[in-house]
């Protein structure tokens, strides 16, 4: 029997992306893997049933992952999701791996074989299958337009019969993929564009970018591309130098996160204090805490008259080409082990090695071990 590939649709409150696409689909099916999806899973994303040639649909979750040998899925399955998969299945998504010890034991009782997207080692090879990239650039380009939308400011300069309109000043704080993202889209939309980062190596990048680094002195360069968490030293010098840049902005971007950590708080109550009037904060990290202090998860709140907007899921605001992005990850990630129809994975692989979650009815990643025990 050839593999089977099952895909739902995604059940997350505000999620509109899907892990399948009509061109990954092609090519799995290229690969002898049979298909089958679950009715409508793909239209959040625009992409509708017929879009997908040779798939067979469902008309429930259900009947999709009945007899499935892979599962493929954006956001983490529940409780329920996890019951309906076959026993011995193998899981792959972004599982939000140091969460929900419930959902873990859940997965080990089933004998699911996951993969956790954000486990992938930052290696080069594995460049091509990582979503935490791929979503990261979707979400700094959305930071960008949510800013430039919410300014009280053209981005611009303008030169008008009534005079010369300045251009809005942006400080993208965190330089990663996201961050980046941020600078190119402000920069593309006029504004005079500052970022920050603690690595050393992202001066280079943001400067590249057409965007003044603003260097507090500070360096925290990390394992795997990471940066790493600040001593108390550190971050009272980071935040001295940091806070005038803060002030003198029309609007702050921050991007800066820890995977399996709560965000690093950059942007402190005094700093939001010494901002202009008016001026806005998008903090793109809302989803594990927020780098402002005053942020409030999901909300669009005001303080000290600053407007402070905490938005989640960001990649699900543009889930066509976020969807295709991600598909395509997932594809990198599995096509080497697909053959003939088979699925045949080499465990001593350092790529699957340092992405599989959980194995024959245990959590095998060491570090979520170390966080969450053995569920």
């Amino acid at each position: 029997m050839p593999l089977t590939l099952a895909v739902a649709r995604e059940r997350s409150d505000g999620e509109s992306r899907t892990a399948l696409v009509p061109e990954t689909a092609k090519k799995f099916a290229a690969l002898g893997a049979r298909l089958r999806m679950e009715q409508s899973a793909g239209v959040q994303s625009h992409f509708l049933d017929p879009d997908y040639i040779g798939v067979d649909f469902m008309p429930s979750l259900e009947g999709s992952y009945a007899g499935a040998d892979l599962i493929l899925r954006v956001t983490p399955p529940s409780l329920a999701e996890i019951a309906a998969m076959p026993e011995g299945a193998v899981l792959i998504g972004l599982l939000k791996p140091y969460e929900a010890k419930e959902r873990l034991a859940a997965l080990n009782a089933r004998k699911i074989t996951a993969f956790s997207l954000e486990l992938l080692p930052r290696i080069s090879r594995a460049q091509s299958m990582d979503a935490l990239s791929s979503q990261g650039a979707c979400a700094g380009y959305q930071c960008g337009l949510i800013a430039a939308a919410r300014c009280t400011k053209f981005f611009p300069m303008l030169t008008t019969a009534a005079g010369t309109i300045r251009p809005a000043r942006v400080l993208v704080i965190g330089a990663g993929v996201a961050g980046l993202q941020a600078i190119a889209t402000c920069k593309r939309l006029g504004a005079m564009v500052e970022a920050y980062d603690v690595r050393a190596a992202a001066k280079e990048q943001i400067e590249s970018l057409g965007a003044k680094f603003v260097d507090t002195g500070v360096s925290a360069d990390g394992a795997g591309g990471y940066a790493r968490e600040l001593t108390a030293e550190e971050k009272a010098a980071q935040a001295e130098k940091l806070a005038k840049a803060v002030a003198a902005a029309d609007v702050v971007i921050t991007t800066a996160a820890i995977p399996g950590k709560k965000a690093p708080v950059i942007v402190t109550r005094d700093m939001v204090g010494r901002m202009k009037y008016g001026a806005i904060i998008v903090d793109m990290a809302a989803e594990s805490g927020g780098n402002c202090e005053l942020t409030q998860p999901g909300e669009h709140v005001i303080a000290n008259d600053v407007n402070i907007h905490g938005p989640l899921n960001l990649p699900s605001r543009m889930p066509t080409h976020a969807s295709e992005l991600y598909a395509k990850n997932i594809y990198n990630f599995l096509s080497p082990w697909i053959k003939d129809g088979a699925l045949n994975i080499d465990w001593s692989d350092e790529v699957v090695a340092g992405t599989v979650l959980c194995r024959d009815g245990a959590t095998v990643h060491a570090t979520v071990k170390q966080i969450l025990g053995d569920a």
